[in-house]
């Protein structure tokens, strides 16, 4: 089950990585971190992806341990970068695919829910968000869904906004049904068996995603590093491109 994508960047380079969107996004919203990272450095080829219903890979449906598969049976041997959504399903890949992992950088990414009761508090708002996107229409909902306060920092993109739009309305129901972060298991206990090389990405203004961000370090051990990026919200690396790839680029020359 392979997932649409995008070949970008040196496709002779050593090394090889992998890049997975958030959730209503495409695999064009990681070429301007693509096109910074390839400004800096020509050490890298790159693969941006469509995760499944999303983009060009609407038509695959599955959970985040499928996904998580399919994104390994697309891209093979790879550094993975994901970004929210993105970032819960590489962190799958790492968990399921090791010896296919080279390194791992999680911007804005949790290892879920611990508690069982917030869990299923979690899914059920995850699925009434999937009635009301089928309810009102994809339009509506990416203006509903960018007004939340999580994406305040975002800068308008036209281009953006019209990307988003392309996924249809079942396709972000089926994704927020089978991939919400109401779904996915607690991986928290699983992240000192990492073995590869992590790299955590948060805004400073996502206090939430801060806190995750440092629990996953501390549990992680000393194979992870962690940037708190300041004046970022959510979207760390399309409010700040440049300072995301300069951090990621400076990683990737210490490995």
């Amino acid at each position: 089950m392979r997932l649409a994508h995008d070949q970008l960047a040196n496709q002779s380079a050593a090394h090889k990585i992998a890049l997975l969107h958030g959730f209503t996004q495409t695999r064009r919203s990681m070429h301007g971190l693509i096109n910074e990272m390839s400004a800096l450095s020509k050490e890298f080829s790159a693969i941006a992806v469509d995760a499944p219903l999303h983009g060009e890979s609407q038509h695959i449906a599955t959970d985040v341990s499928g996904a998580a598969d399919a994104l390994v049976e697309t891209c093979g041997q790879a550094f993975y970068l994901g970004y929210s959504m993105g970032a819960r399903i590489c962190l799958h890949t790492a968990l399921q695919h090791p010896a296919e992992v080279q390194g791992l950088v999680l911007i804005s990414g949790t290892a879920g829910i611990i508690d069982p009761t917030q869990r299923q508090h979690r899914q059920e708002a995850d699925n009434d968000l999937a009635d009301h996107v089928e309810q009102v229409g994809t339009q509506q909902f990416i203006a509903e869904w960018l007004a939340k306060p999580m994406f305040a920092l975002l800068p308008d993109d036209p281009q953006d906004i019209t990307e988003r739009c392309a996924n249809s309305a079942p396709s972000l129901a089926t994704s927020l049904r089978m991939c919400g972060t109401g779904t996915q298991q607690s991986l928290w206990d699983t992240l000192p068996t990492l073995a590869m090389p992590v790299l955590l990405i948060a805004g400073a203004h996502d206090e939430a995603f801060c806190q995750h961000a440092r629990r996953m370090y501390e549990l992680i051990g000393s194979n992870a590093t962690l940037h708190i990026v300041q004046d970022a919200g959510h979207s760390v690396h399309l409010e700040q491109p440049r300072t995301t790839a300069q951090i990621v680029c400076n990683w990737l020359a210490t490995l």
